[in-house]
């Protein structure tokens, strides 16, 4: 292909379907990022996506946020099995990058990705993702323990005061810990076929805890795709219940956007986020899209856990008691999980799409936490979220040993690898909403 976007055809070679395939230039490619109209690189290959986006199996979405893009670093982050999901592409591809292409798109550092590419081989080369069965094996006992052992102290010790408060901490401790744990399966990061890893992840978080799985996965995986990526990661919509980074509030205050009082954000943060996420927010999201899809297996999984719950607990409580019950541990748990999930993004770079490199993209938007064992168990390992970013199919129990790797790969490159206490972490997510808040005050004020 030309300068002028002209498309060549290479003779004899032909894709899927018996077509000749064409040669590209990544002008050409970029052209093809619309909603009817998607086209992405992995490894200088060129694939047509356009009709396929609907039945990927991490949904349309995640895949789409690359049209146009390279997208190497991604298929590899997210596919423990290449191989076998190149079986899938093979009908897909168009062509290729021409020969005087750069393998990188949008000006992205060469160097930078030929490096980070050999740290994904060599942590591949030192077994860092060959999973530990005995680790996953235990953490999923200890789950099952905590479920049955506060049936069994209702049973013996009777309903009181001091046995509820009891039974609703054990209750929360193990909704957290099978939170994280849903979280290895759904990454694939436990088995080797991710068919096991798909089974074990509706087992987890369908009966252990009465969410979806697929409801889960399309939402996730966007986040990983484009971490802290305004109208991609679903995380950082918020809304308009807040304003978040530096950019959005300003946006936000130009426009004379108030929505909410967000110059006191930081403050009502604790009155509606972390008490209402889970209990509220999430569970009406994942009822509405289960029905509204109809999911009927996720929701017979989600079923199993309230028929189960409901059975165990009815007995001690009664229907509303129970119902109490488990409100009173879905308040407690949703703050466990936004303070952890959010210590890592919420006080990083929030932002529009800049069209990073998939190191720095993952940089800009994470941040670990100090290890120790407290921080890695009540955490699910995700003080290590830069790793866990870089390489989310990797067993969390390999991030340790991936860690100063990482680390120096970042300091080759000027790349800053943040990490904090837990302490500091929490304190930043206040400190960051406080400032994105008076970022918005001022332009609301004064632009």
């Amino acid at each position: 292909m030309g300068k002028g976007g002209e498309k060549t055809e290479e003779n004899g070679e032909c894709g899927g379907g018996g077509k000749r395939l064409g040669v590209y230039t990544w002008e050409e490619v970029q052209k093809h990022a619309l909603k009817t109209d998607k086209w992405l690189v992995i490894e200088r290959k060129v694939y047509n996506i356009t009709d396929w986006a609907k039945r990927h199996p991490g949904g349309v979405r995640v895949i789409s946020h690359y049209a146009g893009e390279d997208a190497t670093d991604a298929f590899q982050a997210f596919h423990p099995e290449p191989e076998f999901v190149r079986k899938f592409l093979k009908p897909l591809l168009i062509g290729e990058l021409a020969p005087g292409e750069p393998s990188q798109d949008r000006d992205k550092n060469s160097e930078m990705l030929a490096d980070f590419r050999t740290l994904r081989s060599t942590v591949e080369r030192m077994g860092l993702f060959r999973t530990d069965p005995v680790f996953f094996s235990l953490h999923l006992l200890h789950i099952i323990l905590l479920e049955v052992g506060s049936w069994l102290m209702l049973w013996y010790l009777g309903v009181n005061w001091a046995t509820t408060l009891l039974c609703v901490l054990i209750l929360t401790t193990s909704q957290s810990q099978s939170g994280w744990l849903q979280h290895d399966f759904g990454h694939l990061s436990v088995f080797k076929k991710s068919k096991w890893n798909h089974l074990l992840h509706k087992f987890v978080i369908g009966h252990l805890k009465g969410a979806s799985a697929n409801w889960w996965n399309h939402r996730h995986f966007q986040h990983h795709a484009k971490p802290n990526i305004f109208s991609k990661d679903p995380d950082v919509n918020m809304l308009h219940a807040f304003v978040l980074g530096d950019s959005q509030p300003v946006e936000y205050g130009k426009k004379k956007l108030k929505y909410m009082p967000y110059n006191h954000q930081h403050q009502y943060f604790f009155l509606i986020g972390p008490p209402m996420l889970i209990p509220v927010y999430f569970h009406i999201q994942i009822m509405h899209t289960m029905i509204s899809r109809r999911d009927w297996v996720d929701f017979a999984w989600s079923m199993s856990y309230y028929l189960r719950y409901f059975t165990m607990y009815i007995p001690f409580y009664g229907f509303l008691g129970s119902i109490v019950l488990i409100s009173f541990v879905r308040f407690l748990e949703s703050h466990w999980f936004v303070w952890v999930t959010q210590m890592n993004h919420i006080p990083m770079d929030i932002d529009r799409e800049k069209h990073r490199d998939w190191l720095s993209m993952q940089l800009a938007a994470t941040c670990n936490i100090e290890k120790s064992a407290f921080n890695d168990w009540f955490s699910g390992h995700l003080n290590f979220q830069i790793e866990h970013h870089l390489f989310p199919t990797m067993p969390r129990h390999s991030y340790v040993k991936a860690a100063p790797l990482v680390r120096s790969l970042c300091e080759k490159h000027g790349l800053h690898y943040e990490v904090k206490t837990m302490l500091q972490g929490f304190r930043d997510i206040v400190s960051s909403l406080r400032k994105s808040g008076d970022l918005w005050l001022d332009a609301y004020l004064h632009k």
